[in-house]
């Protein structure tokens, strides 16, 4: 795995402790990836995926709530939820990695730390919200 997937993996793990722990922030990167054995670089990635996705989370949410049809974004799973949302924000917020990319990194993710359906799920939904994009898929 690259760094870059390594970051992706990392983010998702502060998350989830996030949702558990309602508590943290940013203030604790530094603390929560002292005990991450992710690589340096892709911790740096990480907390650079978590500043942006946290400081635009009400916005990410709006864009995801209408492609949720039949679910509630508070009802989904802690992984599914937050693979959507962090994928959400490198389509949209950024334009390092291309969305198909995007795409494909949350697939993996979720499928390794969410449930059977997971991979689907999300692939369904990501596959909505990049018709939705006004930049170039690749």
């Amino acid at each position: 795995m690259g760094k870059r997937r390594d970051g992706r993996e990392a983010a998702i793990q502060f998350l989830f402790s996030r949702d558990i722990n309602k508590d943290l922030g940013p203030d604790d990167f530094d603390t929560f990836f002292s005990l991450c054995i992710a690589p340096a670089g892709a911790r740096k990635f990480a907390k650079e995926l978590l500043t942006g996705m946290l400081d635009n989370l009400e916005e990410i949410d709006t864009k995801l709530e209408p492609e949720l049809e039949n679910f509630e974004l508070k009802r989904l799973s802690t992984i599914d939820r937050n693979v959507l949302r962090l994928a959400t924000y490198e389509m949209f917020y950024l334009d390092d990695a291309p969305p198909i990319v995007c795409i494909n990194e949350a697939i993996e993710i979720s499928k390794r730390f969410g449930t059977e359906d997971s991979g689907s799920f999300v692939n369904g939904v990501l596959d909505k919200m990049k018709d939705k994009l006004d930049r170039p898929l690749r």
